[in-house]
């Protein structure tokens, strides 16, 4: 190559670079303008199809950018929920929960794969939101809510997000929302119905409607009840929905009102909640409670939804599974009662047991089945032992109590075999499944 052309090809490579940096210099002041309206690029192409949305607009993605929201438990509300507020653009999401991913929770909490088994579900959930949104902040809390910690945390956020399975915890929320004065967005599903409301946001609180407990043995959680994924997973969005409301200031937000959903005939209701109870004891003229209080002593239950462990009958009316195992083994003449329901019975099932879901045991057909079963033994016995077993030994206890009621004690000896199965297969007979 001579001088001449190569001084050609310097000039042609100094025009190409000037163009460059002229296509560059436009394309920073076109993004510039774009950004002028508080969004990036990225964010306007991501968030389109929403800021579209009559009265949404650009206000509105970024009153959602700046937007603080913190979602108390990763089940199947929490994580519909947060996978659509992390679509959706929040700012930052807060995510609360003390347990482990299982194999029982896949049907229905959808941040997690097969591969997550074992793993925190806060830390599992949070890599699953970064993956798909890395613009957004989440911050992940690996530990139970309490009346020590609960308040610290939730000051630091917008909008609280109740996706939990226990009343001590409800509670504790609560107290703690209106003492901080955030809005609750409080969701529950069980089998294939579900319920959603707003509490502290310019209506009742949770208090209002129930200024006081069940009783423990009442309380039924989808780990007893069952619950399908998809009816879960429809609450869940609407707590993102009735979230994004808030952050939005838009109108009809569920306070005041209970949304009822019933799964079986797709069905949607709204039921009128009673007004802000001036006497409540947290929101009211005159609160009895200014501070958090110990949730689980008020509400007679832990404050979790992993093992309920009732305690309700006396040391005499229970008896453990070696001890009904040995009697199996001896041919002890005895009634055994499975209360477990039908779908549960059909899993497995102690040999010579006759199912009577606890949920049925009220029925005349069921009493004159266990009545019946009764006769045919007194008639070679003096004495009939009539055991009731469960999944867990918590509805097996709340049987015997019914069962002591109705038919009496004269000739009976009514217990109930503590544990479960789940206790039978701990320690007698593993081949039997757990779940």
């Amino acid at each position: 190559m001579n001088e001449e052309e190569l001084v050609n090809e310097i000039n042609e490579l100094r025009e190409l670079l000037q163009k460059k940096e002229a296509s560059l210099c436009s394309l920073r002041e076109k993004n510039e303008t774009f950004q002028s309206c508080g969004l990036t690029n990225t964010e306007i192409c991501r968030y389109s199809r929403q800021i579209f949305v009559e009265d949404f607009g650009v206000q509105g993605q970024l009153k959602l950018k700046g937007a603080k929201v913190l979602i108390v438990g990763t089940g199947g509300l929490g994580c519909p929920a947060a996978l659509y507020l992390a679509s959706a653009g929040i700012g930052c999401i807060g995510l609360v929960d003390y347990d482990n991913v299982e194999i029982n929770n896949l049907h229905r909490q959808v941040l997690y794969t097969e591969t997550d088994i074992g793993v925190p579900k806060v830390t599992a959930a949070a890599e699953r939101l970064h993956r798909l949104n890395s613009n957004i902040k989440i911050i992940p809390y690996n530990i139970q809510l309490s009346s020590v910690n609960c308040l610290e945390i939730i000051k630091q956020y917008d909008i609280i997000l109740d996706a939990t399975d226990n009343v001590a915890t409800r509670y504790l929320l609560n107290d703690a929302c209106v003492i901080a004065k955030k809005p609750l967005v409080s969701g529950s599903a069980l089998r294939l119905e579900g319920q959603l409301t707003v509490y502290n946001y310019n209506g009742p609180c949770y208090r209002c409607i129930f200024p006081n407990p069940p009783a423990p043995e009442t309380v039924t959680n989808c780990g007893d009840g069952g619950v399908l994924g998809t009816a879960v997973g429809i609450i869940g969005v609407l707590q993102a929905l009735e979230t994004m409301k808030i952050i939005l200031n838009k109108p009809n937000v569920l306070s005041g009102q209970l949304l009822l959903f019933d799964g079986a005939d797709a069905r949607f209701s709204k039921v009128k909640l009673r007004l802000r109870n001036k006497n409540c004891a947290i929101c009211g003229e005159h609160p009895e409670i200014k501070q958090l209080i110990d949730y689980e002593q008020f509400c007679g239950a832990k404050a979790n939804d992993k093992e309920p462990n009732l305690q309700i009958l006396v040391t005499e009316d229970r008896i453990s599974v070696q001890e009904y195992n040995k009697i199996k083994i001896e041919n002890v003449p005895n009634l055994l009662i499975d209360v477990r329901s039908a779908e549960e019975f059909q899993l497995c099932k102690l040999d010579h047991s006759m199912n009577i879901p606890f949920n049925q045991m009220h029925f005349d057909s069921s009493l004159e089945r266990i009545k019946s079963q009764i006769v045919n033994m007194q008639n070679k016995n003096d004495i009939v032992d009539v055991y009731v077993i469960c999944r867990r030994g918590n509805d097996s206890q709340k049987a015997v109590q019914y069962l002591k009621e109705i038919l009496g004690n004269e000739n009976l000896r009514i217990r109930d075999i503590i544990g479960g199965l789940r206790a039978w297969s701990n320690q007698i007979d593993s081949s039997y499944p757990i779940y």
